[in-house]
């Protein structure tokens, strides 16, 4: 627009009839097109591939020999453009007479100049790359682009601090494999790299038990992204062979997208943990008392209906309100587990063991009282059925309602359910009023019945409610223990 010249009309007068089309090995791209009777020669590429290429250079209007003072000027202007995290680009050019095939284009060249292009990352980048540190995802940058560029933008970005922790494709070539797997942490920022420069750094990061995970738009990241642990391309400008060979693909070409999503696996796998350890809890309570009476020879404490009915409505409606939960909002703040890690880790079968122990005890307890209150107890004869519904009914609504109780408490491994928020899982609230509701609706209607059930008197509702809590409190309270020895072990770290 400045010199009134449109692309399109240079294209239908200076018509293209060749090329020598941009490789990661070259990094020049070369285009021949007519001019005049004649032939030019138009090549753009990295500034020190082409200081290499050309012979000449064009200063002041005038062409003259590319000395060694002019190349060393070229450079240190390209440095400090790379310095201020510009991308630069140069450009040259030749005449010729004759057509010229594309492998003898790049020789003998003028060069022109320097180009410097800035290419600001997004906002929002930052501030994700700084939360996945914290999680404990180390990011790494690999970029064609010149070093001191790469580590200008990744000083700004919080991924390097130094130049020290940069390295180019030149330089991992003079390292042996087994060197480069040793020092491989040292480094966060590769530049000038080629496809075969990937390959080899994401090998290195995965001997030294890393999960890796790779993004990439090119043909060339092919087969860095297929090598990777997770190969991620990009759903925008990503070619279809980067598509094909990566396990995922990113929509929106977003960093930040991808920090988003490890956020929301990790949750999920949270939301998944809790589920299957609230239903083991649940279950291992009701083999304890069932088991247990069994043992000594006492009367079983639940019918089978019983048993069914707490399975079937009991265990599901928290199962699935835990499988929804929104999430540990500090889930971000802890490092990666260790993908050889038992799902039991961490205290969770702890957890299930001394949860279900309290629920099959509280049950057995419930059914004594019972029992006690008609003069009886566990291993009395010839007990009337009546006296034992009874027993059966206070022991039912203490299995069904500790379950739903302690489904709260199993939100987070850590944090109390106040720190958590006791409404802040509305599906986990509505399945406790419906399963307690529904508890209340079986033992007080006629529907009671049909589950050898039978009405409570208001002083054995509030035992059973308090036995009910108990689990609930007990797992808070280890719970504290629990967050006093983490204080005690960051300080001391």
């Amino acid at each position: 627009t400045k010199y009134n010249v449109l692309k399109s009309e240079l294209n239908i007068k200076n018509k293209r009839i060749s090329e020598n089309p941009f490789d990661s090995d070259r990094k020049l791209m070369s285009t021949l097109n007519i001019e005049g009777s004649s032939y030019k020669v138009h090549t753009k590429g990295a500034i020190d591939n082409l200081l290499k290429i050309a012979d000449k250079a064009l200063v002041g209007g005038e062409v003259i020999a590319l000395s060694k003072e002019i190349k060393e000027q070229f450079i240190k202007a390209a440095e400090a453009m790379s310095d201020s995290a510009l991308r630069v680009l140069g450009v040259a050019y030749k005449d010729t007479a004759d057509v010229l095939e594309p492998q003898d284009m790049e020789k003998d060249l003028i060069l022109i100049g320097m180009v410097g292009m800035i290419d600001p990352p997004r906002m929002e980048v930052k501030d994700s790359i700084k939360e996945a540190k914290t999680a404990g995802i180390t990011p790494i940058m690999i970029t064609g682009d010149h070093k001191n560029t790469a580590v200008a933008i990744a000083k700004e970005l919080g991924i390097a601090s130094s130049i020290e922790q940069s390295l180019t494709g030149a330089e991992i070539d003079q390292l042996t494999d087994a060197e480069f797997s040793r020092d491989i942490k040292k480094y966060r920022v590769f530049a000038r790299v080629s496809p075969e420069h990937k390959v080899k750094i994401v090998r290195a990061f995965k001997a030294q038990n890393n999960i890796v995970s790779m993004t990439g738009d090119g043909v060339n990241d092919a087969p860095s992204l297929k090598y990777a642990d997770i190969g991620v391309a990009m759903g925008i400008t990503g070619t279809d062979v980067s598509k094909g060979a990566s396990d995922m693909i990113l929509t929106d070409d977003n960093f930040t997208t991808i920090v988003h999503a490890i956020e929301e696996g990790r949750n999920i796998y949270n939301n998944i943990k809790k589920s299957v350890i609230f239903l083991l809890s649940c279950n291992l309570g009701e083999v304890i008392s069932i088991f247990a009476s069994i043992l000594f020879f006492w009367p079983v404490p639940l019918m089978p209906t019983q048993i069914l009915w707490i399975n079937l409505i009991t265990d599901t409606l928290p199962a699935i309100a835990l499988g929804v939960d929104p999430g540990d909002k500090d889930v971000m703040r802890r490092k990666p587990r260790n993908p050889k890690e038992s799902f039991f880790a961490q205290g969770a079968g702890v957890r299930a063991v001394i949860g279900g122990t309290l629920i099959g005890i509280l049950t057995l307890l419930a059914f004594y009282f019972g029992l006690k209150e008609h003069g009886y107890s566990m291993t009395s004869a010839s007990i009337p059925d009546e006296v034992l519904t009874y027993a059966r009914t206070m022991a039912f609504i203490v299995l069904a309602t500790s379950q739903l109780f302690f489904s709260f408490t199993m939100r987070n491994s850590l944090k109390s359910i106040f720190k958590v928020g006791l409404f802040s899982n509305k599906f986990l609230v509505v399945s406790f009023i419906v399963g307690f509701l529904l508890q209340v609706m079986v033992v007080s209607t006629p529907l009671s019945y049909a589950f050898n059930m039978c009405n409570l008197t208001f002083k054995d509702w509030d035992l059973v409610i308090i036995f009910s809590i108990i689990p609930l409190i007990i797992n808070e309270i280890i719970k504290s223990f629990r967050r006093i020895k983490e204080r005690k072990e960051e300080e001391e770290f």
